[in-house]
């Protein structure tokens, strides 16, 4: 059985370099509809691209995020390949991503990148990339190499499940949480990065996107690992106020008297809160089990892939 195999490709201003990265595809996987996403060019990337053989589509809202959202819904397909227009990807090495996938079968298969050159990464992203991998497998108990990676595979299972709520660069994260949460079998690959194309320039801004990736595992955390989160919240405010009342406590054993009312009352305060935060965190931790389980029903609703051994 012939499986539909699709690519997404997010295009802003990658005039330079889109028709390379199709044309690598197309030579990679003869059979594999290419869909370029124009995400609000200037330069005529729209055109290169349909000139190369591709289908193009348009997202006028801009981000990364925004447009494999819209992908991901329009496309009906049975494998799914995400890449970015800007050619640092190795494109030939498609069909090897794909094989990976079926081979699994898998849900996801990540390309890790393997640096070509020095300059491959810009300053400061390489660090924050090990960074940003180290907290989500403390996190969520995944060893993630490259979740920052842009070039990846999907099943049909996991693109149709994805709720797919990130507007920008922070999409990557999403979509690492969202399969190690519904315990999807996934797989890495290495694959060959390098430096963009002469005369592009990124649109990753080092400092802002990297905040805001910081603030989406900052919210998959607490959606996700709530009970955590609000535990140690709970113990913080509860371990000040034994701090703040223990003296009261021992000064009225010894004489009867509340001499700083406003600290008993302080303290009282903040263990009633801790309390509070403790409850908390143990409703929202049943209501992450409702909602996962939810996801994974809908993840096991999908047919998997038929794959001929």
């Amino acid at each position: 059985m012939s499986l539909r195999q699709v690519a997404i490709i997010p295009c802003h201003n990658e005039a330079g370099a889109i028709a390379k990265v199709v044309t690598d595809l197309r030579t990679a996987v003869p059979d594999l509809e290419i869909y370029v996403y124009d995400n609000a060019s200037t330069d005529g990337t729209d055109e290169v691209a349909r000139a190369a053989g591709a289908h193009v589509r348009y997202e006028t809202l801009k981000g990364k995020g925004n447009v494999v959202r819209r992908a991901m819904a329009d496309l009906d397909a049975d494998v799914y390949l995400l890449i970015d227009g800007d050619d640092t990807y190795d494109a030939s090495v498609a069909s090897d991503l794909i094989e990976a996938l079926l081979s699994g079968p898998h849900d996801q298969v990540t390309g890790v990148r393997t640096q070509q050159t020095a300059t491959a990464y810009r300053a400061g992203h390489e660090l924050g990339n090990k960074a940003f991998n180290t907290v989500v497998s403390k996190i969520f108990g995944y060893p993630a190499t490259d979740m920052l990676s842009g070039y990846r595979v999907f099943s049909r299972r996991l693109v149709k499940s994805f709720p797919a709520v990130s507007r920008a660069f922070e999409i990557e994260t999403e979509l690492t949480v969202h399969a190690i949460n519904a315990r999807m079998p996934q797989v890495e690959v290495p694959v060959n990065f390098k430096d963009r194309a002469e005369g592009t320039e990124s649109k990753l801004r080092t400092y802002h996107d990297g905040f805001r990736i910081l603030s989406m595992i900052g919210k998959l955390l607490q959606q996700e690992r709530p009970l955590m989160v609000y535990g140690l919240l709970s113990a913080v405010l509860f371990l000040a106020g034994i701090v703040l009342g223990t003296p009261i406590v021992v000064d009225f054993a010894e004489t009867g008297l509340v001499p700083r009312l406003p600290t008993a009352v302080l303290a009282s305060t903040l263990v009633l809160l801790s309390v509070l935060t403790l409850m908390i965190g143990v409703i929202l931790d049943g209501l992450r089990k409702v909602r996962q389980e939810n996801i994974r029903t809908s993840y096991l609703a999908i047919p998997a892939l038929k794959v001929e051994s």
